[in-house]
């Protein structure tokens, strides 16, 4: 197949995407395990937050307009937080502290540094303003409003927000259920002494963390024999127990390449090869309707296929509504001297911060040389004819980024 078959990567992703489908299934988790989990449901406000009006600052609770220049204020009560006020007596203050619930007839709170107290009197040394340093009730969110929607990856910053409404057990989706097939009779797993043509089996436990990064469910995680009947029953047997297959090497042109044949004769491959690099072989397809995401086997293809293509995929069966990554657009400290028919990946790092920033590449990009990923903190991306000069702008995606 010549280069100009290869399929775009924006083609090859729409077409991935259109046949995502998202999970239904719920499950409810306490508060404390829902981090990274997808929200099943829209959340409204049961009642306001904050329930009530409260001080912002430790001081002094005033109606301002009992205030004078030079006119002592009696303290007349003490309210720590976590207590019910009395109402403010006329023309007096109360010692009050950050969280407190404001007293009944109070419209101001001055803090302790803006006054002078001898005994029981405090003096004001500052002009009061009626709802200065006083958090009004409903602030943050109002009963009824919409405050969470469904699709929502919880973040901890969701957690807390959960909490201030008082909710602890928390539906979500469940997680997306994935198997892990790697392929290849010289694949051993670590801790076994390798024997002549053999090579440990990187595929599979970088695979298993960019799933678990992606709050995704290992369901199954085995390593095929080279033969037509074996990647057949593995894959269906995977495919009956899974919500998304996703395999490492067997998808190109040699005569040990099963999974693609497999998808061809016992499923179905709607997709190969794109115009990426790395990542040229990669395939899509199905065996008895449960997606196959087929990855090539070089161990940097395999980390740049799951984050280009895999990940976006895989945000979408979870059921999520939050925006893909956004890149930035930096100088290149690096240089591309002969355009590709293939958009590449080039495994990159920033170099300095702010108006300094640029984006530095790693020296050797053979996609067998998964050291470089090591070194790297992301991706940046050199569009397809293009040539790149250093002080060029190139897109620039943060691992992080792309895997959140």
């Amino acid at each position: 197949m010549a280069s100009t078959d290869l399929i775009s990567v924006d083609d090859a992703l729409a077409h991935i995407l259109s046949h995502a489908t998202p999970v239904t299934r719920t499950q409810a988790v306490p508060l404390t395990e829902c981090l990274g989990r997808v929200l099943a449901e829209h959340k409204y406000v049961p009642s306001d937050v904050p329930p009530a009006d409260n001080s912002a600052v430790d001081g002094y609770a005033v109606l301002h307009s009992c205030v004078v220049a030079g006119r002592a204020l009696t303290v007349s009560d003490r309210v720590p937080a976590g207590t019910a006020p009395k109402p403010l007596q006329p023309g007096t203050a109360v010692r009050i502290f950050t969280g407190s619930e404001i007293p009944q007839g109070a419209d101001a709170v001055v803090m302790q540094e803006q006054v002078e107290r001898t005994g029981d009197d405090v003096l004001i040394l500052t002009e009061v303003s009626q709802g200065q340093n006083i958090r009004k009730q409903g602030q943050d969110l109002s009963q009824g409003d919409l405050a969470l929607a469904r699709g929502v990856r919880i973040r901890p910053q969701e957690m807390g927000l959960l909490a201030s409404m008082g909710m602890h057990q928390i539906p979500v989706l469940e997680k997306l259920r994935v198997a892990v097939l790697s392929t290849g009779d010289e694949l051993v797993e670590p801790g076994t002494p390798l024997n002549p043509g053999q090579i440990y089996n990187t595929n599979r436990f970088t695979l298993m963390g960019l799933l678990a990064e992606a709050g995704c469910e290992v369901v199954l995680c085995e390593t095929l024999k080279d033969t037509r009947e074996a990647t057949r029953n593995k894959l269906e047997q995977a495919a009956a127990n899974s919500d998304l297959v996703i395999t490492s090497g067997g998808v190109s042109v040699g005569e040990e390449d099963h999974v693609r044949v497999v998808l061809e004769e016992a499923g179905n491959l709607s997709l190969w090869r794109m115009a990426i690099k790395p990542g040229k072989p990669l395939a899509f397809g199905a065996i008895n309707g449960t997606p196959v995401l087929g990855l090539p086997g070089n161990p940097v293809s395999v980390l740049v296929a799951f984050m280009v293509i895999c990940m976006p995929f895989i945000r979408k069966c979870q059921g999520r509504t939050d925006a893909a990554p956004v890149g930035d657009y930096l100088p290149a400290g690096f240089e591309v001297t002969s355009p590709s028919t293939r958009r590449e990946f080039v495994r990159a790092r920033k170099d300095g911060s702010g108006a300094g920033a640029s984006v530095l590449a790693f020296s050797n990009q053979n996609s067998g040389v998964l050291s470089s990923t090591c070194w790297a903190a992301g991706l940046a991306v050199v569009p397809e004819h293009t040539t790149i000069q250093p002080g060029d702008p190139v897109a620039y995606y943060s691992f992080t980024d792309l895997l959140s």
